[in-house]
């Protein structure tokens, strides 16, 4: 089957489980970048008058980046995809193939969470592409030299998308030398071996995270990071920085995307959106850190997977984009939404601060749009809505794991499904 090619389609195909799109494919049509604002008329403070001076140097940066712009490259490519059985990784993974590219996997499945989902996402991308040639998967470490050496000689892939990461702040702090293994020696890994084979293009995964206790509004790209709270964020800004030494030293062209707080069905299960659906749902205790002031810009799955597309398709020499919503929401009304959808009060336990979470993140991602055309669609409610609709019709009926193996560390409670077979009984 020929797959029709588009720049940059966000809604991936749907499997035949999959209720909530019935394999439509809904193209998301860039907004003209025509958005700059007529100034006001009067300007009667100084404050006012600071604010005005303020939008037209952003008016101006916005323009300047726009006039230097790549257009995408829209030709068949085949995508080396790292950590491709994971959240992020399989999502795109999915986009890429609906729309006609090859794509080669490459995931060490580790334990870090239940390795069950990991599979069922690989058995949904093979069901949406049987064609082994055209949907390639290898299970190993990307750290393996031996064996990363042989799958580029095989593969020879020109495109990167480079998503394998050990993620989470709080088990940072516990472990922190699985994350220099993971992020900053693979990292260094395929970028050593992409410059050696050509690759075209080299794009990897950063996180909100490296902005650590930033107190702007909006978290921009031009901030000083040099202050990581957390071995996680300082292992993602050291892969920046290495990345652009790979620029400045082989001309790699590398692109740093940092994600802020994905969500969306096929979550990963150690994040609080999947967290609290999955705990209220069974009716069972979830823990609020801090008093529920504390703020997330969440970005749902089909955004951050339209962004990733798009900076593969734009080979900047060297770039870093922030991608998210641009609007945060404090988990007080997290919780309420969650319950709202869930149908189910939460039980919650109030429990201090953590160390190495921030208080707030919050994405400017004016750069993203200039220069990728990146724009999120999904508001917060409708994406919870849509993750709660694929819990229950989806997960809860075919994958639903044991609580005890997630790595929240609570104890064993029944599963929806359990709960569910007994109410029916």
């Amino acid at each position: 089957m020929k797959f029709p090619h588009s720049e940059s389609l966000p809604c991936l195909a749907a499997l035949e489980d999959d209720d909530s799109s019935n394999d439509e494919r809904h193209v998301v049509v860039p907004p003209s970048l025509e958005t700059a604002q007529p100034p006001p008329h009067h300007v009667t403070s100084c404050v006012g008058l600071n604010a005005l001076v303020d939008s037209d140097e952003e008016s101006s940066q916005s323009s300047a980046r726009r006039a230097n712009a790549l257009s995408p490259h829209l030709g068949f490519k085949k995508v080396l995809v790292t950590g491709g059985a994971g959240f992020v990784g399989s999502s795109t993974a999915a986009h890429l193939l609906a729309r006609g590219d090859a794509v080669v996997i490459v995931d060490e499945m580790n334990d870090y969470y239940d390795v069950r989902i990991k599979e069922a996402n690989l058995r949904r991308l093979r069901g949406m592409c049987p064609d082994k040639r055209r949907l390639t998967i290898y299970k190993g470490d990307i750290c393996n030299e031996d064996f990363m050496l042989a799958l580029f000689e095989k593969e020879r892939p020109q495109w990167v998308c480079h998503m394998a990461a050990r993620a989470g702040v709080r088990p940072s702090i516990q472990d922190p030398y699985v994350y220099i293994h993971s992020n900053i020696r693979g990292t260094t890994h395929l970028m050593e071996l992409s410059h050696k084979f050509g690759v075209k293009n080299f794009v990897f995964a950063s996180s909100s995270s490296v902005y650590g206790g930033s107190k702007n509004t909006f978290f921009s790209e031009d901030e000083n990071v040099d202050n990581p709270v957390s071995p996680y964020a300082a292992s993602k800004k050291a892969c920046e920085l290495l990345a652009y030494t790979y620029h400045h030293l082989y001309q790699l062209n590398v692109t740093g995307l940092r994600f802020f707080t994905v969500y969306g069905p096929r979550g990963r299960p150690d994040m609080a959106p999947f967290k609290f659906i999955d705990r209220v749902s069974r009716g069972i205790e979830i823990q609020q850190f801090g008093d529920g002031s504390s703020s997330r810009d969440y970005t749902y799955i089909e955004d951050i997977v339209d962004g990733v597309v798009r900076a593969i398709d734009r080979p900047y020499p060297y770039e870093v984009f922030n991608l998210g919503k641009g609007d945060g929401t404090s988990l007080k009304e997290f919780i309420s939404i969650v319950e709202k959808h869930v149908g189910c009060k939460a039980i919650k336990n109030i429990l201090p601060d953590q160390p190495g979470d921030v208080p707030y993140t919050c994405a400017d991602v004016s750069k993203a749009y200039d220069l990728l055309g990146y724009q999120a669609t999904v508001p917060f409610e409708e994406g919870i809505r849509r993750t709660v609709q694929w819990y229950k019709n989806e997960y809860a009926k075919n994958i639903c794991i044991e609580p005890g193996t997630q790595t929240s560390g609570m104890a064993r409670a029944l599963s929806y499904a359990e709960i569910t077979r007994a109410v029916r009984a």
